[in-house]
């Protein structure tokens, strides 16, 4: 039988062999045969004749079977996490699942968009690229049943890197000593802060560059770091969005989610899920890395900017801090989850996994 040619083929198997035992440029042959260059350079390094298949070089399943599908739908009623998450989330536990195959099955079970709770949201303008060092920070209110606790909350506006601390009182006192807690959690140089104009890191804006204003311990830490200390416009709580945000985000996983009979269970639980979020969850602002990988990856082009080497934040091997859903989930929305089936960080809310 003769050789079936495609409809786009210029040559012949007998043209090929005769480019592939030639000894004249490709010029020559090009014009000798009235083809592309480009076409008898190809034919030239190629060991055979024959016309290579179409298609993915090496192809793969992407279709999920019946237990995978049924862990997808599961993990995005539970979490209710958008898709890029579920994505990254999932991914270890199914290597073959991709993104369009992810939006398929979610589209026929009917939970392909998400509720829309906050209505019609304006348009977000884009944040000005900075530096990794660049941080907000934030002081949230949480409760337990032994009473109130204040939560302050630091994000770097690049990396994603977040510090936390739980205190008693929100005072001047507590919020120097989270600074310092954070200087040293933080293994690179930070060079910027943005605060709201709150007393625990401010002078009110009537006392200042009066009689009565003064230098404040915060400032002077900031000064001694060789860090600027940038406030908020008064009323103006959006222009701190960054960390407003991760403030809701941590009390999502915590407090909106789970009753906590002590003070010590939120602190246990807060532990493990910012370990979880630094060093296991993927984000899609920093292109599907991990607030650690992103930071790892800087370290290798801008080693100047850092204080120590990042490895020394690294976890230990015999004792990470995420937990696996066997077989099913991971990163922190399986810790959260785990938690919850085995109850060791306080009672799930009834209303914690809607069921559709």
């Amino acid at each position: 039988m003769g050789q079936v040619r495609h409809g786009c083929a210029t040559t012949t198997h007998a043209v090929r062999a005769a480019i592939q035992r030639s000894q004249a440029s490709l010029a020559t042959l090009s014009r000798e045969l009235g083809i592309n260059p480009k076409t008898v350079a190809k034919w030239r390094k190629r060991a055979t004749v024959e016309d290579l298949k179409t298609g993915p070089k090496a192809p793969h399943l992407t279709t999920l079977s019946e237990a995978e599908e049924a862990m997808v739908v599961a993990f995005r009623r539970h979490t209710l996490l958008p898709l890029d998450d579920c994505l990254y989330a999932l991914q270890p536990s199914i290597p073959h699942l991709t993104r369009s195959a992810l939006h398929r099955c979610l589209q026929r079970h009917g939970i392909s968009r998400l509720p829309d709770i906050e209505g019609d949201k304006p348009k977000r303008q884009r944040f000005k690229r900075y530096p990794i060092g660049f941080f907000h920070i934030d002081i949230a209110e949480v409760k337990t049943a032994e009473g109130k606790l204040y939560l302050f909350v630091g994000i770097d506006r690049t990396s994603k890197f977040a510090v936390t601390q739980l205190v008693d009182k929100a005072d001047r006192r507590t919020a120097w000593e989270f600074l310092e807690h954070l200087l040293k959690a933080v293994p690179y140089r930070v060079h910027t802060l943005l605060t709201d104009n709150g007393i625990q890191f401010a002078e009110q804006p009537r006392n200042r560059n009066t009689a009565w204003s003064r230098q404040m311990r915060f400032d002077m830490i900031c000064e001694a770091n060789d860090i600027e200390h940038r406030l908020t416009k008064p009323n103006h709580r959006w222009t701190n969005g960054q960390v407003e945000r991760m403030n809701r985000t941590i009390k999502e996983a915590t407090v909106k989610r789970f009753h906590y009979e002590s003070h010590d269970q939120l602190r246990t639980h807060l532990a493990d899920f910012m370990a979880a979020y630094n060093f296991a969850r993927r984000l899609k602002t920093l292109s599907g890395l991990t607030p650690y990988e992103y930071i790892a990856k800087i370290w290798t082009s801008e080693p100047d900017r850092f204080i120590v080497d990042p490895i020394h934040q690294m976890p230990g091997l015999n004792s990470p801090p995420i937990l696996i859903f066997p077989g099913v989930l991971s990163g922190w929305a399986a810790s959260s989850i785990l938690r919850h089936i085995r109850g060791n960080s306080g009672t799930a809310r009834s209303d914690s996994f809607p069921v559709r």
